[in-house]
């Protein structure tokens, strides 16, 4: 498939309006490799594993979710250079969908609400809620990566608030109550935002939220997932 295709298909996707605004120049593709697309790998990250599994595949394309070149780039050399060798030396292409994908219909939170087996959904600002049958111990097995922090409550979940991601923003909570929530799933809760929320809050990892998208994405297409969890230790 010629490069220029490619990105038609994947502007269907995950459309580039529906990005946030601080995504621009951080979508779409961020680095040029071959024209003629045959092999796609595709993970949550633009790690140097990821990278370099994507080579040793033979990727023409490899697309994540995030961009390794969040901030502006005005050197180049260690990891960013390395990781950019890899990728140019290979001709590999790498294609990012950010936010654009959070809000796409099948895109993070869609995925995410599916695999809880959320009904009744109703669309947030940057998320999704729906109706929710499970406790927090289900929440957490069918989430990858093991484990949820549950602040405020473990009672009965009638109605789950899911945002992946960094979501845990008070007017986000204080929108999902308004819409019926009485709990409200992200990652990397603030202690002030915590404290402070009306409903609890079940804190996944990033990874557990978002991977799962990622991998129904490449399983969809027919593309290569390349899984690539964070090594995490829980310390009693």
């Amino acid at each position: 498939m010629d490069i220029r295709r490619f990105i038609t298909v994947m502007e269907r996707v995950a459309p580039p309006e529906l990005a946030e605004d601080y995504d621009v120049g951080r979508i779409g593709l961020i680095v040029e490799g071959r024209d003629d697309i045959g092999t796609v790998c595709c993970a949550l990250d633009a790690t140097q594993r990821v990278v370099e599994a994507a080579a040793r595949a033979g990727a023409d394309m490899l697309v994540v979710h995030h961009t390794p070149l969040w901030n502006p780039v005005t050197t180049v050399r260690g990891a960013t250079s390395h990781l950019l060798r890899t990728l140019l030396s290979a001709g590999v292409n790498l294609y990012v969908m950010h936010t654009n994908f959070d809000h796409a219909e099948g895109g993070v939170n869609d995925t995410l609400a599916a695999r809880l087996g959320l009904s009744a959904t109703e669309r947030m600002a940057a998320g999704l809620v729906g109706d929710c049958s499970l406790d927090a111990g289900e929440i957490a097995r069918r989430l990858p990566g093991g484990g949820i922090r549950v602040y405020g409550g473990g009672g009965a979940i009638r109605r789950l608030a899911v945002v992946g991601g960094s979501g845990f923003d008070p007017d986000l909570i204080r929108e999902a109550v308004d819409l019926g929530a009485d709990a409200f799933l992200s990652a990397e809760l603030k202690h002030s935002v915590a404290r402070a929320s009306p409903i609890p809050c079940l804190e996944a990892t990033h990874y557990a939220l978002e991977a799962p998208a990622m991998e129904a994405l490449s399983s969809r297409m027919g593309w290569h997932y390349i899984p690539d969890p964070p090594h995490v230790v829980v310390v009693p």
